[in-house]
């Protein structure tokens, strides 16, 4: 008879032993940042999070009978629009943590996946997040020697094996690029690419301090719509969402990190760039009341202590794609911003690069000249496993028409279903 039980969160009580499963696991770990509570609860809290409109959640954890604590958690959600995009009707699985043991994850994965069948699943991909893909996205495979960037995920190395021993298949990679300012000059390409964008009078780059925050909202919708909505599993941004999130960043906003380009004043790119609270939040221990936030602010604003940037959404549209707008706006950042000694940081991170999207990845590697130091997984698990595996598609590329009726005949299936 196994020493673990397998017990669901249904009380407050619980969902703290949920909550800080990832404390003991992670003390043998220094590079490991413990992210704030509060980031992680509101994923699960209806209110907070609109994809319980279309889905739900549900969280379990593993105790050791012997020692009467916590060894293992995971949770398992799904939202039925999302679910449709794919070619199967496809959760997830999240928030995984496991002492080094194939039994206990074992008993954690088997649960996920029964409880998404039972919903109308047929795969699973993990580990992900009930939400946007900017957070808690992925299995860290390689630079375990890196700290982790706010709300990107950090793992022991032995979280591969568990997860492919039990039969996860790579869905794709996710790179993560870090440019350092002491090696900020481009290449020789990129600079001429750049110089002659920056030449043409056509051409501008303006950071946000030169406009309104709800305009830079609205630009970022239009670019990230023609940049990304084509993706294969990629919603389009509304107003509301792109208005929501500058209003978040707002607190932490640095004028001078975040950049738009614009061809006759039509936007076409955009870095949008933070300064990284894991450099300041770790000290916290999870906790982010109003002593933490005085004190984020203090380190923030007054000391300047962060001398890390994390690039949290970036993008190109696709027809100004490799013609040095990439190029150009680092360029503008180092001349006007690293140069001039206004800068404090040393290095600036680009996290989230699918290897769907090579055009991408080239981009960041040959024009912005930053090097690839970490790469997270998404893992998928089909449920019949007779059927054909596939990974994501190479340019992640599905026709709008295409996604929107494959949404539409699952959600008949769906309903024929129920």
């Amino acid at each position: 008879m196994s020493k673990y039980l397998l017990k669901e969160v249904k009380t407050s009580a619980e969902e703290r032993i949920w909550l800080h499963t990832h404390h003991s696991i992670y003390k043998e770990y220094p590079n490991w940042v413990c992210p704030i509570d509060d980031d992680i609860l509101k994923v699960f809290d209806p209110k907070r999070n609109e994809k319980f409109c279309e889905g739900d959640a549900r969280r379990w954890y593993v105790i050791d009978s012997d020692s009467n604590t916590s060894v293992g958690r995971i949770a398992a959600f799904y939202n039925r629009t999302m679910a449709a995009l794919e070619e199967q009707p496809t959760g997830g699985c999240g928030f995984f943590e496991s002492i080094d043991n194939q039994e206990v994850a074992n008993m954690l994965f088997d649960t996920a996946r029964e409880w998404l069948a039972s919903q109308g699943m047929e795969a699973m991909d993990g580990p992900i997040n009930f939400g946007s893909r900017d957070a808690w996205w992925g299995l860290l495979v390689d630079g375990y020697e890196y700290q982790p960037l706010y709300t990107n995920p950090y793992h022991p190395p032995y979280y591969k094996a568990l997860f492919e021993n039990y039969g996860f298949q790579i869905y794709f990679n996710q790179n993560s690029y870090v440019w350092r300012v002491e090696n900020g000059v481009l290449s020789e390409i990129a600079l001429e690419k750049a110089h002659r964008v920056l030449s043409n009078p056509d051409y501008k780059i303006k950071d946000v301090s030169a406009t309104d925050l709800s305009v830079a909202a609205e630009n970022l919708r239009t670019i990230y719509n023609k940049a990304w909505a084509l993706f294969s599993g990629v919603k389009e941004m509304t107003s509301e969402e792109a208005q929501k999130l500058m209003r978040t960043l707002r607190p932490i906003i640095d004028p001078n990190l975040i950049y738009f380009a614009y061809h006759n004043n039509e936007p076409i790119g955009f870095f949008v760039m933070v300064p990284d609270l894991n450099r300041i939040i770790g000290r916290f221990n999870g906790r982010f009341g109003l002593i933490e936030k005085l004190r984020l602010m203090w380190e923030l604003k007054v000391r300047k202590s962060c001398d890390r940037v994390f690039g949290i959404i970036f993008g190109i549209t696709p027809e100004f794609q490799g013609k040095g707008i990439e190029s150009a706006i680092m360029t503008y950042i180092h001349d006007t911003y690293v140069l001039t000694g206004r800068s404090s940081y040393k290095s600036f991170e680009f996290a989230w690069i699918g290897d769907f999207n090579p055009v991408m990845n080239r981009m960041i590697e040959r024009y912005v000249c930053a090097t690839r130091h970490k790469m997270h997984t998404t893992y998928r698990y089909l449920f019949d496993r007779t059927k054909e595996f596939k990974r994501c598609p190479r340019l992640g590329f599905r026709p709008r028409e295409e996604r929107e009726k494959m949404a539409a005949t699952n959600a008949v299936q769906q309903t024929t279903n129920e």
